[in-house]
């Protein structure tokens, strides 16, 4: 069998050795034949929904770096809210609500009526303690007219002594008369000093009537509920012809005088700040009004960051509380604009040789 023999399925070397192969390989095609292991497919082509996914996330990423604040040395800001101090307007004694003259949202002014308890069982009481006093000031009026009298006789009885004295050197009185005399002088100022002491009695017993009348007077007074501050009514709690234990809720209010914002800075910026620092605020709601302010309070212990509290830096766990607060005299006036809640910035300046940015720039009064 020659090479060109088509039967003849041995390579070379194996026709050369003179050895045999078997009959499964002999019968497959020549290698030059078979088909590739991996035939080539189509170009895989890119993911184009990744590059979609990743450019406005890069974009994203590059607006939030361009649109941080870009503050000069000395001066720092922190996230927080407005607030204003809460004033409970509660009951002093335990009563029955009357009438109320306001609600929720109505502005209110120092000293305006708000509510009045039902006071008829105080009215009754004050009556009865007038009533006392009008008789204890009778009783007063008998009692100087007493003493008048005592006085009166107690004259007339050292004049008569007196006129005795004389005569007994004289023969014309005897020494009994002159002891006679000498005993009515005496009973005259007994007389006299018992009706002083009933006259400084009743005036006792009418200034205590009196100090009652005051009292219930004042009681009174006190179920009449006003508002100790300018500022809007928040929250109304009662309603009329409830009955409230002593110290019950009727109204919840804003101390219009009082706004500040509470922030938190790490160590080393809440280090720096000191209580009468000038600051800023800018609230969310009106990125372009540029509110000015004050640090009224620095924490002197550190805490963890609130939830509600965004910091710069996630590695700061410990935190600072500082206060700044709205300047008063801007808030008079204006208690109708203020509002509680509401998210904003406040800048506070470290470094008292540290220059505001013109958009920091303290806005006029609205």
């Amino acid at each position: 069998m020659t090479r060109d023999d088509p039967e003849d399925n041995r390579t070379p070397a194996a026709a050369a050795a003179g050895s045999e192969i078997p009959a499964e390989i002999a019968r497959l095609p020549p290698l030059a034949q078979l088909p590739a292991v991996m035939p080539p497919g189509p170009a895989r082509r890119p993911r184009r929904w990744l590059l979609l996914l990743l450019l406005p996330a890069a974009g994203i990423g590059y607006w939030w770096l361009t649109s941080q604040p870009t503050l000069p040395p000395g001066i720092v800001f922190g996230n927080g809210r407005l607030e204003a101090d809460e004033v409970d307007i509660d009951t002093k004694f335990a009563g029955r609500i009357a009438r109320m003259f306001v609600d929720e949202g109505d502005l209110v002014r120092q000293g305006q009526v708000l509510a009045m308890m039902d006071t008829r069982d105080l009215a009754a009481t004050l009556k009865k303690d007038e009533a006392l006093v009008d008789q204890a000031q009778r009783a007063l009026d008998e009692a100087k007219a007493n003493l008048a009298q005592q006085q009166t006789e107690v004259v007339f009885a050292k004049q008569e002594f007196d006129r005795s004295s004389a005569l007994v050197p004289k023969g014309f009185a005897t020494v009994e008369q002159l002891d006679q005399r000498r005993q009515q002088l005496m009973a005259a100022t007994d007389g006299l000093d018992a009706a002083e002491q009933k006259v400084l009695e009743v005036e006792h017993a009418r200034d205590a009537a009196t100090h009652d009348v005051e009292l219930y007077r004042v009681d009174i007074l006190d179920n009449t509920l006003v508002a100790p501050k300018d500022g809007p009514i928040e929250y109304r709690v009662a309603n009329i012809g409830e009955v409230l234990p002593a110290g019950g809720k009727v109204f919840t209010m804003l101390d219009a005088s009082y706004v500040y914002m509470d922030i938190y800075l790490p160590t080393a910026e809440a280090g720096q700040a000191r209580i009468g620092s000038e600051a800023r605020i800018v609230l969310d709601a009106y990125p372009n009004h540029v509110i000015p302010a004050k640090v009224v309070f620095v924490a002197s212990q550190a805490q963890f960051t609130p939830k509600t509290v965004e910091t710069k830096d996630e590695r700061d766990k410990l935190m600072f509380r500082i206060r700044v607060r709205i300047d008063p005299e801007r808030l008079e006036g204006r208690a109708r604009l203020v509002r509680s809640g509401l998210p904003g910035v406040a800048y506070v300046r470290t470094d008292p040789h540290a220059v505001w940015s013109t958009r920091l720039e303290p806005s006029p009064p609205p």
